[in-house]
């Protein structure tokens, strides 16, 4: 398999797994299609070339299942990568039913035991199974996956497609957001590659790029802390740095609530949003946030300045429902400029306005107006794009350089990676009125010293 970039950097020394005993449990009933399980196999291959494989380090097994459980790979059968890649690109599908239930109680009972390789229970041994399917379990999968997790198995949950999402929080491990992963197809499955090198390995976070300072990285072991430059200041959230410490902002996210965005991914729109709200100053006297969704209509969900602090800020985001219609981009960007930066919803006169748009489809209505609107009122607009976003939309939604105002993604998941991109730097501009009267003052100390100054000559 030709390794992508991401496994490159990693197997060059920067990643060094701890001792750990992986099982991959893979789905490969009949509504995994033959292609899509192939696209499974090229996932295990790539996480695998990333692990630190070996019998004192880590050791791989897969246990494949559909209405029966085969074990493919036991942890003791294969000692390098290269067996077990080659072990792994010779599974076949079993292209029955779905007993996911079965699967985890194999695992925990054969695939996990001392006979099959599995190393005594060890503070220093981690277990762990990576569980990938596309489907409903035809058993019951919530008991016996905290029989395993009381044996101390952590367990991943990745669902693919059509996949039931409360199942897989039913098997996966505390926090559910690190060890719950959705993708919509098995063709972008290998996105998660670089995820699970990362669970499994103690590295240099600011080497890695894992890290979300804006300026300066400072490496420790197993974590960082930021700093800025000179002439910044690293601000309350220690991430971020600002030159403009006093500037006041008005910000109103314009969101797609669209039918295409799906819930689960509705909820990663939520968490983006509240990321780049810890990276402002909010305050009664900085930055105002407001909130504005659409699908086929528009909804605002709140105003400007209601909320002046970061906390229920936040929670009004997570509260947000999903409105699940249409996508009238420009119908958004007319309420925009219309309503949620007038003063009578909250805007202030003489402070900053900066609008960021999310979607993830074309819209269905015209922009171009109303998008030239925003500009011409002077609002600094970002446009963020996920999945189907049309670029040229976002070109013609975002302020110039569109370089630094507009983002792309194809993976709801990399959303974390643009909030990190996405600076909002607006500094207040001096006053010349100020500026005039300092001028004014300093030159009339000017003349007072030189008169000071004639009248010591006179008097020597």
């Amino acid at each position: 398999y030709p390794l992508p970039p991401c496994i490159l950097f990693f197997s060059a020394g920067l990643c060094k797994t701890r001792p750990t005993d992986i099982v991959f449990i893979i789905d490969s009933s009949r509504s995994v299609r033959p292609s899509e399980f192939e696209q499974v196999k090229v996932f295990l291959a790539k996480v695998i070339e990333g692990l630190d494989v070996g019998p004192n380090a880590t050791r791989v097994g897969v246990v494949n299942y559909a209405s029966r459980v085969k074990n493919e790979v036991s942890l003791k059968t294969h000692r390098t990568k290269a067996g077990l890649i080659k072990a792994v690109t010779k599974i076949e599908p079993l292209s029955t039913g779905t007993m996911t239930g079965l699967a985890i109680q194999f695992a925990l009972n054969v695939a996990f035991s001392e006979g099959e390789g599995a190393r005594v229970k060890s503070p220093d041994i981690s277990k762990v199974a990576i569980i990938v399917t596309d489907g409903r379990p035809q058993d019951n999968v919530k008991d016996v996956a905290q029989r395993a997790r009381d044996a101390g198995i952590e367990i991943f949950a990745i669902g693919v497609g059509r996949v039931d999402m409360s199942t897989l929080r039913q098997m996966a491990s505390d926090s559910l957001d690190d060890h719950v992963d959705y993708v919509e197809s098995y063709s972008v499955i290998e996105k998660l590659t670089k995820k699970f090198k990362e669970a499994f390995c103690v590295s240099d976070l600011c080497a890695t790029g894992d890290h979300d300072c804006e300026q300066v990285c400072i490496s420790s072991p197993g974590s960082f802390k930021c700093a800025c430059k000179d002439g910044f200041t690293l601000m309350d959230n220690g991430r971020s740095c600002s030159a403009c410490s006093n500037s006041a902002t008005d910000v109103v996210f314009l969101i797609d609530g669209s039918k295409s965005v799906r819930p689960e991914n509705f909820e990663l729109v939520k968490k983006w949003i509240n990321q780049i709200v810890d990276k402002l100053d909010v305050s009664e006297s900085k930055a105002h946030v407001g909130l504005v969704q659409y699908s086929s209509s528009v909804r605002q969900e709140f105003p400007l300045g209601r909320f002046n602090n970061k906390k229920d800020l936040k929670d009004a985001v997570k509260k947000m429902a999903y409105m699940e219609r249409g996508t009238m981009t420009g119908q958004a960007l007319h309420y925009l400029t219309d309503n949620s930066f007038s003063a009578s919803q909250g805007a202030r006169p003489g402070v900053a306005k900066v609008g960021i748009v999310f979607t993830d489809g074309r819209s269905q209505d015209y922009i171009g107006d109303a998008a030239k609107k925003t500009k011409e009122h002077g609002f600094k607009m970002y446009a963020v794009g996920v999945g189907n976003a049309v670029e040229d939309e976002l070109k013609e939604i975002a302020s110039e350089p569109t370089g630094e105002h507009y983002f792309y993604t194809a993976d709801f998941k990399a959303m974390t990676q643009i909030a990190k991109k996405l600076q909002i730097n607006i500094c207040q501009e001096e006053d010349p009125c100020e500026c005039d009267s300092l001028i004014k003052f300093q030159k009339k100390v000017e003349e007072a010293l030189q008169r000071i100054a004639l009248l010591e000559n006179k008097i020597v």
